[in-house]
């Protein structure tokens, strides 16, 4: 039997100190302390399901267990590290549920035709450092040109965090970009990743698990409006230059073009700040962010261009000058047909109705897209919170998850087989 209740069990004792980078709740920072000590226990679970454990020269954690036949390798992975103050399954349970299917299968004397390697992915969240999901990069293949190296909140260098990691994990790590990508897989013939949701949809359909379509096509922009500041009380309401004002109505522009462009388009101002800051001053400048998702690259295209012609218009109708930059911009990410077809029948076989959907959050499956095929499934979290202490899902629900990624791996084999 595959063990979803001892995978929530090993979620849970990942939550607390000498795991944990914070008093009181939970942040596993990339290379860390909390992160190393974080390893060395998944380590051992791997090495105790059957697997040989190594960790690469970008402190990806790998176990792998080996096939009747060589060639290339069906990956499962998900992430180890947290945001501040997170959840605790958020990443480490798509790892261990990978853990628990490789004991299930080493339980039973049995191996697939082909390898399974478990990942660890260092740093999915981004949270150390102002570069998310470098450890997959490095493993797909696509780091790319990195101009500058990144400096953590605390100014210690991304390398210099990097050695001080390998010191104490006793393992060697890279010391230059070049290096790092030495990470690269050699060949995979899939990639497959489970997830808590992250939203309701799930929930909302009385359904413990789901079959993810793609993930999602994403904009972020940084918007600063600029009008003119003046006195509160001696500044008539028809010669305003308000730029908090500005940015209100546009606020409230991105909520009904989002709600009119439908289906799982999505947009958000996540933060705000307005100057000077007074509340005797009309403000004359703000800053905010605009964070714009679709299932497609052209729905996001569509709908963030759409938005940025109307806050031009606002901004006209004001007199504001508007500057919009963007931050960064992801494809989408759609998962492989053949592979969501055999999710659906280890689905299916557990007496579940088929569900498919789309990840609005971005995960490593979207970044191993680059080195094989991908598939996700998602399992339900309790009201949809994640990245809060209170995210929690139902050991049953996970121990379907289990049976339905062991159901997979044996579609995988026939259909490779066939």
């Amino acid at each position: 039997m595959v063990g979803g209740i001892r995978a929530v069990e090993r979620c849970d004792a990942l939550g607390h100190a000498p795991y944990s980078d914070m008093a009181g709740g939970l942040h596993r920072g990339y290379l860390t302390p909390a992160y190393a000590a974080s390893q060395q226990s998944v380590a051992s679970w791997m090495a105790e399901a059957g697997m040989t454990v190594r960790i690469d020269v970008a402190g990806n954690l790998v176990g792998r267990y080996e096939g009747t036949a060589s060639g290339p390798a069906l990956i499962i992975g998900s992430h180890l590290d947290s945001v501040r103050d997170a959840g605790r399954y958020d990443g480490p349970l798509g790892i261990m549920l990978g853990i628990e299917c490789v004991a299930a299968l080493h339980a039973a004397g049995r191996r697939p035709s082909f390898p399974i390697e478990v990942y660890a992915f260092g740093d999915e969240e981004g949270s150390r450092f102002p570069l998310a999901m470098l450890a997959s990069r490095a493993v797909a293949g696509t780091l790319g040109d990195i101009a500058h190296e990144p400096v953590d909140a605390q100014g210690v260098s991304f390398f210099q965090a990097l050695r001080d990691y390998g010191a104490r994990a006793g393992v060697p790590v890279a010391a230059s970009f070049g290096e790092y990508a030495a990470a690269r897989h050699e060949g995979a013939f899939a990639y497959f990743e489970a997830h808590i949701e992250q939203g309701p949809a799930l929930e909302t359909a009385g359904l413990p698990v789901g079959n993810v379509t793609a993930i999602a096509a994403q904009k972020r922009y940084a918007i600063q409006l600029t009008g003119r500041a003046g006195h509160a009380g001696t500044t008539a309401m028809g010669l305003r230059r308000d730029a908090l004002a500005a940015a209100a109505e546009m606020m409230l522009a991105t909520e009904a073009l989002a709600l009119s462009a439908g289906g799982e388009h999505v947009a958000t101002v996540g933060t705000i700040a307005a100057a000077p800051g007074a509340a005797n001053v009309i403000p004359g400048v703000v800053r905010f962010t605009l964070d714009v998702r679709a299932a497609t690259d052209a729905g996001c295209a569509g709908l963030a261009a759409a938005l940025l012609d109307r806050f031009d218009a606002i901004a006209a109708q004001r007199g504001i000058k508007l500057a919009a930059d963007l931050l960064h911009e992801l494809p989408a990410s759609p998962s492989d047909p053949a592979l969501m077809d055999l999710l659906d029948q280890a689905i299916g076989a557990e007496g579940v109705p088929i569900r498919r959907l789309m990840s609005g959050a971005g995960h490593d499956a979207m970044i191993l897209s680059a080195l094989c095929p991908t598939a996700m499934l998602f399992i339900r979290c309790a009201d949809g919170i994640s990245h809060n202490p209170a995210e929690r899902v139902a050991v049953s629900d996970v121990e379907v998850a289990a049976r339905v990624m062991l159901r997979f791996i044996e579609n995988l084999e026939g259909l490779r087989n066939a």
